[in-house]
C-alpha cells in the first residue's frame, strides 16, 4: 500500500510517521557501554547519565499502513502510552491532533514515498491530552523483503533546545575564553586546544593535536608539567596554580613568560578516565610585579639591616668590615672596601680625574669559597692603582662604574694585576660594580662588588642604586670614625706628652707605672700619675683623675699636674698641697678631679698621705697580708672649701704601695667593694713578681675588654 491509498481509518498516519517522541524520561536506565565518545568533554557535562538519556531520545517504527510496529521505552515517557497500548495503533490517530493530520500525511508521504529524510519540530498529543513540541528526525527503512517502514527518532523540543543552548554556551566559553584550555588524553597527548592557548603557545591547534607538551614546546621544561598532570590522572585530585616560566614560539625574541596552570581529571558518566584538562593563565605581569615587590622588600630589608649593623663603633676598619658583611651575599659574591690613603691621613686628596690613586684596603668578604677572594687586596695593604683602573675612575669622578657583563678585555681594568685577573677569570667573575664612598661632599674611597658563579644575574640599575645607598650610609660612619680616631689620637698624644716617662730612680724607692686609654669610649680621659723628687731624698707619689674626657680633660690634667709639682716643691704637707689644688681646680673646665698625694720619707720609713675623693691605695707589707690603707677621704678637687687630712702610714723596706685610678676596678655589673677585694687579693698574688710584672698582671687581670675609662697605675716599693 502506498502513501496515497492510506485508509481513512488511518487518518493522520503520515503525520504519525513524520512525528517522533521527545519528552525527557525521568529514569531510562544506565547508558549503553561506551555511549560517550572517548576524549569528549561532554561525558562529564550532564550528570550521571549519558547524553541520549538526558535528551530522552525515543524510537518509533511505523509500517506502510501507518501502524506502530516498534515502540521504545523512551517513547512511553515521551507520549505517555505503554508499548501494549501503542503497538498496532495508527500513529496519526494516537499522537497527532486532528488539525495537523493532513500536514503529517504529506510529510509521511515524502519520507516513505520519496525516501527523503525530514527533520524538524512537530506538535504531538500526549496521553494526558496536552500538546508538546517534539524534535524529529524521520527516515525510510527497507527490510530484507522490500517492505517499507518509517523510523522516527524524537525528543522533547524543550530539552533539545536547552541542550543546544548549553552546548553553544560551552563552545563559546571555550573558544572566546581569554584563558587557555587544553584537554590531554591518558597518554598526555593533546586532543583539544582552544584559541587562547594557540595564542599563548604561538602554534595552531593542528600542531598540538596528537602530541605531548614536550614535543610541541621545546622551550618549556615540560617534565614538571607532565608529572603534575600524571598525578592528577592517578589520584583524581585537582591541582591549582602550578606555575612555570619559559619561552614559546609566541615570543620569537626569547621573552620569558610565566603561566599558572590548573589541572583536573576528565571522566565519563561511567567513571572511565578520559584524560586531564588544563586551564592556563598568563600571569607574566603579575609574576614580574610580585618578583619586583619581593625584590623591593629584600632591598628595604637590606637597607634596614645595614642601618642596624653598619657603624656600630667609631672604628674605621670595623665599619668597613660591617659594610662588606652586609652586602655579601645579598648583593654581591665578593665585596671589598678600599679608602684613599690620603683620607685616612686627613690629607686633601689629589686633583680629581687625574693620575693614579693610592688605596688602603680595609675589608674584603666573599659569600662562598671562591678564587676571586684571593685576587682582592688583603685588609691593611696599600696599593697604587693607575688612572685606567675602574675603581680609580670611580673615586676620581665620584660616580658609580658598572660593567654588567665582564669580558676578557675588562679584567685588566678590574684586577690588581695579571695574576689577579687570571684568578677572577677562573672564578667566573661576570659582572662588576664600583660605587664611591662619599661623605660631606668628599670622596673617601669605593665599595667594590663582583658577581661570579654564585649569582648568574648581572648587576643592573636597581642594584647600582641600592649599592649607592648602602655606600652613602656607610661612608658617613667611616668619615665619623676617621675624624674620631684622629681627634682621639691627638688627645692620647697630648695626654701621653703630659705624663712623665718611666719613674726616675730615687733613694730608698723603686717605682713602675702604666697608663692605658679607654678601649671603647669615644674619647680619652684625664687620668695621670707622677713621681716627683723632693728635698732630703723624699719622693712624692701622685695619681689623679679629671672628671670628663677628651682634649679638655687632658688639658686640665696637665695644669693640675704642673700645679702639683709646683706646690710639692714648696715643702708643703700633702693636705696643704690638695687645698691649693682645690682652689685652682675651681677655675678650670672641667673643674672636678680626684687626687691621691703621698710623700715617701726613707729616713723615717713612712709615707704621709692625703686623699681628695680618690680610691684608697693598697699596701703590701713585706711580712704581712695586703690591705687597703685607711685614709680619710676629702671632697674632690674643684668642689671648694674642702678639708684634707694627712695620714702617716709605715713604709718599711720591702713594702709596696699600689696607687691607681677607678678605671682599673670599676665595672657596671660588679659592686665596688667586690672589685676592691679582688684588687687586694691580686696585689697579694704579685708579691714575688717584679714591679713591672706586677703592673702588667694587675692590668691583665682587672682590665676588662672594651673598658669605658682610662686607667693610671703606680706601684712603689721601699728599698731601704
Amino acid at each position: 500500500m502506498t502513501a496515497g491509498s492510506f485508509p481513512e481509518t488511518g487518518t493522520g498516519t503520515e503525520e504519525a510517521r513524520a512525528a517522533a517522541p521527545g519528552s525527557p524520561p525521568p529514569g531510562t536506565g544506565p547508558p549503553p557501554e561506551g555511549g560517550t565518545a572517548p576524549g569528549s568533554a561532554s561525558g562529564t557535562a550532564f550528570g550521571a547519565r549519558g547524553l541520549l538519556d538526558v535528551l530522552g531520545v525515543a524510537a518509533v517504527v511505523v509500517d506502510a499502513a501507518g501502524r506502530i510496529v516498534l515502540w521504545s521505552p523512551q517513547a512511553e515517557t515521551l507520549f505517555g502510552y505503554r508499548a501494549d497500548e501503542a503497538l498496532g495503533q495508527y500513529v496519526a490517530r494516537l499522537i497527532v491532533g486532528e488539525e495537523r493530520r493532513s500536514e503529517a500525511m504529506r510529510l509521511f508521504g515524502e519520507v516513505l514515498g520519496r525516501g527523503t529524510t525530514w527533520a524538524g519540530t512537530f506538535p504531538v498529543r500526549h496521553k494526558d491530552g496536552s500538546t508538546r513540541q517534539v524534535e524529529f528526525r524521520n527516515m525510510r527503512l527497507t527490510d530484507d523483503l522490500g517492505d517499507l517502514y518509517a523510523l522516527g527518532i524524537c525528543a522533547d523540543r524543550t530539552v533539545v533546545a536547552r541542550m543546544e543552548t548549553e552546548l553553544a554556551l560551552s563552545d563559546r566559553l571555550v573558544d572566546q575564553s581569554p584563558l587557555g584550555l587544553a584537554v590531554l588524553d591518558t597518554e598526555l597527548r593533546y586532543v583539544l586546544v582552544n584559541p587562547a592557548l594557540e595564542r599563548f603557545n604561538g602554534l595552531p591547534a593542528d600542531r598540538h593535536l596528537g602530541r605531548r607538551p614536550a614535543e610541541v614546546l621545546p622551550g618549556v621544561d615540560a617534565a614538571p608539567l607532565e608529572a603534575a598532570a600524571r598525578r592528577v590522572l592517578e589520584t583524581g585530585e585537582p591541582l591549582l596554580g602550578f606555575q612555570t616560566t619559559a619561552t614559546t614560539p609566541a615570543d620569537p625574541g626569547g621573552g620569558r613568560h610565566t603561566w599558572s596552570v590548573s589541572f583536573y581529571r576528565l571522566e565519563t558518566v561511567g567513571g572511565r578516565v578520559l584524560g586531564v584538562a588544563a586551564w592556563v593563565v598568563d600571569v607574566t605581569e603579575r609574576h614580574r610585579a610580585d618578583a619586583e615587590a619581593d625584590r623591593s622588600r629584600r632591598r628595604l630589608a637590606l637597607i634596614a639591616d645595614a642601618s642596624a649593623r653598619v657603624g656600630t663603633t667609631l672604628e674605621v676598619e670595623r665599619t668597613a668590615d660591617e659594610l662588606a658583611s652586609v652586602v655579601v651575599p645579598a648583593l654581591a659574591d665578593v665585596a671589598a672596601v678600599d679608602v684613599l690613603d690620603s683620607v685616612l691621613a686627613l690629607r686633601r686628596p689629589g686633583t680629581p680625574e687625574q693620575g693614579p690613586a693610592l688605596f688602603r684596603a680595609l675589608a674584603v668578604k666573599a659569600g662562598h669559597d671562591t678564587e676571586a677572594l684571593a685576587a682582592a687586596d688583603p685588609p691593611g695593604s696599600v696599593a697604587l692603582y693607575g688612572a685606567d683602573r675602574l675603581v680609580t675612575r670611580c673615586v676620581h669622578t665620584g660616580r658609580p662604574v658598572r660593567v654588567a657583563r665582564v669580558g676578557p678585555e675588562d679584567l685588566p681594568r678590574i684586577a690588581r694585576g695579571p695574576e689577579a685577573a687570571g684568578q677572577l677569570a677562573r672564578a667566573g667573575v661576570h659582572s662588576y660594580l664600583a660605587v664611591p664612598l662619599i661623605a660631606r661632599g668628599e670622596v673617601l674611597g669605593a665599595l667594590d662588588l663582583k658577581r661570579d658563579r654564585g649569582n648568574p644575574l648581572p648587576f643592573d640599575a636597581d642594584d647600582e642604586l641600592l649599592a649607592v645607598e648602602l655606600a652613602a650610609r656607610a661612608a658617613v660612619s667611616i668619615d665619623n670614625a676617621r675624624w674620631y680616631q684622629s681627634m682621639r689620637n691627638a688627645a692620647v698624644t697630648l695626654q701621653r706628652s703630659l705624663l712623665p716617662g718611666d719613674p726616675p730612680a730615687r733613694p730608698g724607692l723603686a717605682a713602675a707605672a702604666r697608663y692605658q686609654p679607654a678601649q671603647a669610649s669615644s674619647e680619652v680621659g684625664g687620668d695621670w700619675y707622677d713621681v716627683i723628687a723632693l728635698p732630703d731624698d723624699r719622693t712624692a707619689l701622685v695619681v689623679g683623675d679629671v672628671m670628663g674626657s677628651g682634649i679638655e680633660a687632658a688639658a686640665t690634667m696637665g695644669r693640675l699636674r704642673t700645679a702639683v709639682r709646683a706646690f710639692a716643691d714648696l715643702g708643703l704637707s700633702p693636705g696643704q698641697v690638695l687645698r691649693h689644688l682645690d682652689r685652682i681646680a675651681v677655675g678650670l673646665e672641667p673643674s672636678i678631679a680626684t687626687c691621691l698625694f703621698a710623700v715617701h720619707d726613707p729616713a723615717r720609713r713612712r709615707c704621709r698621705i692625703s686623699n681628695a675623693g680618690h680610691l684608697p691605695p693598697v699596701r703590701l707589707p713585706a711580712d704581712g697580708p695586703a690591705e687597703l690603707v685607711a685614709v680619710s677621704t676629702g671632697v674632690p678637687l674643684g668642689v671648694g672649701g674642702g678639708t684634707f687630712r694627712t695620714a702617716r702610714v709605715p713604709f718599711l723596706p720591702g713594702d709596696r704601695f699600689v696607687l691607681y685610678t677607678d678605671g682599673l676596678i670599676e665595672t657596671r655589673d660588679t659592686p665596688i667593694d667586690e672589685r676592691l677585694a679582688l684588687l687586694v687579693r691580686l696585689v697579694e698574688a704579685t708579691r714575688e713578681l717584679s714591679l713591672e710584672e706586677s703592673c702588667d698582671r694587675l692590668l691583665r687581670e682587672l682590665r676588662r675588654p672594651g673598658a669605658q675609662d682610662d686607667v693610671a697605675l703606680l706601684i712603689a716599693r721601699s728599698t731601704g
